[in-house]
C-alpha cells in the first residue's frame, strides 16, 4: 500500500468522515436483445407499450432496434439499483408477448446483415440524428457488432469527499478542476488494473459461429455451431467485438481532462479517407453517416471506462464535461453473466465499489506511452487467455504472473473494502472480495469457465446454452408480475414518453441539414 493511499484511508476512517462513504452512487445500464421464441433476433419494431425509445428515462434501445437498454437511477445503495433493474425487466416482460430477452453478451443467431434493423427514434431532428449515427455505425463496423450487449456500471464518490481530500493535500486549484483530476486519476488506475475485472467477470469465452460468418478469426471449434478460445474470459471485449482501423490510432490521453477532450474533438473533426469514400449520403440521397471523420460523435469511441457528466437538454457529452467537469465514471467492460437473471448481482457491485474506491485513492502517476501500450496489452491478453495457467502480464516492463498479481491487488483493495464496511456497519464488501479471491485461487469458479463447463457437460452449443438460460430467466421474471401500483406507474411513464416524443416532432423547426450542422459545430474549441 502506498503512503498516499494510507493517508487517504486514515483521513476517511476518522469518526466524523466515515459516514461519507455511505453516499457513493450507483447506476446500471443493461442491454439485452429481443428474440423470438426460437431464439432468433426479433425483427419487430420497439414495442409501443414500452414507450418512446427516444424520451423514456428507463427503457430505450441501443444500436439495433432489437437491442433494449434498461437504465436505472443512481442510488446510494446498489441494492436499490438492482431492485429498479429487476422492476424494469418485469414490466418489459409483461409487454413482450412471446418474445424474450437474450441473456448473454454475444448475440443469438443473426439474419443476414441487410435484415438486421437499425434503431429508429421518430421524425424529430434529434431522433433522426440518433438513427443516422447508428446507420454510420453499420457502414463502419457492420450490423452484427450492433447486437453485442453488456452492462455499464455508473459510479460516483460523494461530492463532499473531494474538498476534504483537496484540503488535506493542500491543493489550491478550483474545486471543479480538482474533482475532475481525481476522477481522471481513477481512470488511469482503472486502465492499469481492469484486466482483473475481465478475469473475474468475463462471461463470453464462446460465440455462435453465425456471428463470425465471412470474417477471419483464430477461434477453435467446440462442437457444431460454436467457436471459442479455451482460456478466454471475454471475447466481447476482444478484437472480435468493436474494432475499427480508424480507432486503432486513437489513444485519448488520460493524464488530464482537457487533453482527453481535445483528443476526442480532434477525432470528431479529422477526415478519414475510407469514410470519405463511403460518403455522407447514399445513391438515393439518404443520410448514411453523420460525417466522414474518424468518429461521427464522441460516444463512438469505444472505451472500457468513460468520464461522465449529466448533460443538459440539447448538450453534447463533451460539452458537459468541458463546462462542468467530471461527475462520475461509467465502467463499460462488464459482460452479462448468463447465470444471473439481471446479468449482475450485489456481490459483483460491492466488489466494483471497493475496486473503484481503490483506483480513486491509490497513487496514480501520469501514464507515458509505454505504460499505455502495456495496459492495453494486459487487457487484450486477459480477455483471450485470462485463465491460462501461468499467464504472464507486464508491469513497468517486468513480468507479472496474473494470479499472483491479482491476489496482491486484492490484498491492497482489502483496506478499501474494510473502510466501506466500516461506513455501512457490515462485512459485505469484504465478503465480496473473498468471493473474487476464490476465483483467482480456482479459475473454474469464474463465469467464463462455468460457461464452457456447461457447454461440455450438458453437450450444448453456445446457442442452445444461451437459449436455455434466456428461457429460464424469462420464466423467472414472468412468475413475479409487478404489483398493480408499480405496473400503473410504468404504463404512465410509457404514455408520457410517447407524448414527449410527439411534442418534439410537432414543435420542430428548420431543416435536418441545418440541425446536423449546428450539432456538429457544438464541440468546436471555444464553444
Amino acid at each position: 500500500m502506498s503512503d498516499l493511499l494510507s493517508r487517504r484511508l486514515a483521513l476517511l476512517d476518522s469518526a466524523e468522515q466515515r459516514d461519507l462513504l455511505r453516499h457513493c452512487r450507483h447506476g446500471l445500464e443493461k442491454e439485452s436483445l429481443r428474440v423470438d421464441p426460437a431464439g432468433h433476433l426479433a425483427l419487430t419494431p420497439h414495442p409501443q407499450a414500452l414507450g418512446s425509445a427516444l424520451t423514456h428515462a428507463q427503457i430505450t434501445t441501443d444500436y439495433s432496434e432489437a437491442l433494449l437498454e434498461f437504465i436505472t437511477d443512481a442510488w446510494e445503495d446498489p441494492a436499490h439499483s438492482l431492485d429498479e433493474l429487476d422492476a424494469i425487466h418485469r414490466f418489459a416482460y409483461a409487454q413482450l408477448g412471446e418474445e424474450q430477452l437474450w441473456t448473454h453478451s454475444m448475440p443469438c443467431k443473426l439474419p443476414d446483415e441487410a435484415t438486421i434493423p437499425i434503431a429508429a427514434y421518430g421524425s424529430s431532428h434529434i431522433g433522426r440524428i440518433k438513427h443516422v449515427y447508428r446507420k454510420g455505425l453499420a457502414v463502419r463496423y457492420g450490423k452484427a457488432m450492433q447486437c453485442i450487449a453488456g452492462i455499464h456500471y455508473n459510479f460516483s464518490l460523494p461530492e463532499m469527499l473531494w474538498p476534504l481530500l483537496q484540503q488535506a493535500e493542500g491543493d489550491s486549484r478550483p474545486a471543479q478542476d480538482w474533482q475532475s483530476e481525481r476522477y481522471v486519476a481513477l481512470i488511469r488506475n482503472f486502465r492499469r488494473y481492469s484486466w482483473l475485472l475481465m478475469y473475474l467477470f468475463g462471461a463470453s469465452p464462446a460465440v455462435c459461429a453465425s456471428f463470425l460468418k465471412d470474417r477471419e478469426h483464430n477461434l477453435e471449434s467446440l462442437g457444431a455451431g460454436t467457436l471459442y478460445l479455451p482460456w478466454a474470459t471475454s471475447l466481447r471485449m476482444s478484437d472480435l467485438g468493436y474494432q475499427n482501423n480508424a480507432q486503432a490510432s486513437l489513444r485519448p490521453c488520460y493524464n488530464d481532462l482537457d487533453s482527453y477532450l481535445a483528443s476526442l474533438r480532434q477525432a470528431v473533426s479529422t477526415p478519414y479517407p475510407p469514410y470519405q469514400a463511403i460518403g455522407l449520403h447514399d445513391q438515393d440521397g439518404e443520410w448514411q453517416q453523420l460525417n466522414t471523420n474518424v468518429l461521427q460523435i464522441e460516444n463512438e469511441f469505444y472505451s472500457s471506462i468513460r468520464p461522465k457528466r449529466v448533460a443538459n437538454s440539447g448538450e453534447r457529452p463533451i460539452q458537459a464535461l468541458g463546462a462542468r467537469g467530471v461527475q462520475y465514471v461509467e465502467v463499460r467492460c462488464l459482460d452479462i453473466d448468463p447465470f444471473l437473471p439481471l446479468g449482475i448481482d450485489l456481490v459483483a457491485a460491492r466488489f466494483l465499489d471497493a475496486f473503484l474506491l481503490y483506483c480513486a485513492l491509490e497513487d496514480s502517476p501520469n501514464m507515458a506511452g509505454d505504460e499505455c501500450r502495456e495496459c492495453t496489452s494486459n487487457f487484450a491478453l486477459t480477455v483471450k487467455q485470462g485463465r491460462k495457467p501461468g499467464l504472464v502480464l507486464q508491469q513497468h516492463g517486468e513480468a507479472r504472473e496474473l494470479t499472483a498479481w491479482g491476489l496482491q491487488l486484492l490484498e491492497r483493495i482489502q483496506a478499501c473494502a474494510a473502510l466501506l464496511d466500516s461506513a455501512h456497519g457490515s462485512d459485505l464488501h469484504q465478503l465480496a472480495l473473498s468471493a473474487q479471491r476464490a476465483k483467482l485461487e480456482d479459475p473454474s469458479l469464474t463465469p467464463s469457465a462455468r460457461v464452457l463447463r456447461s457447454l461440455r457437460e450438458d453437450n450444448l452449443s453456445f446457442f442452445a446454452f444461451a437459449q436455455r438460460q434466456s428461457e429460464r430467466h424469462a420464466a423467472w421474471f414472468r412468475s413475479r408480475p409487478l404489483d398493480a401500483e408499480s405496473l400503473t406507474a410504468f404504463e404512465q411513464s410509457a404514455r408520457d414518453s410517447l407524448a414527449a416524443q410527439a411534442k418534439l416532432e410537432a414543435e420542430q423547426q428548420g431543416s435536418f441539414e441545418e440541425f446536423v450542422t449546428r450539432y456538429m459545430a457544438a464541440i468546436e474549441p471555444g464553444e
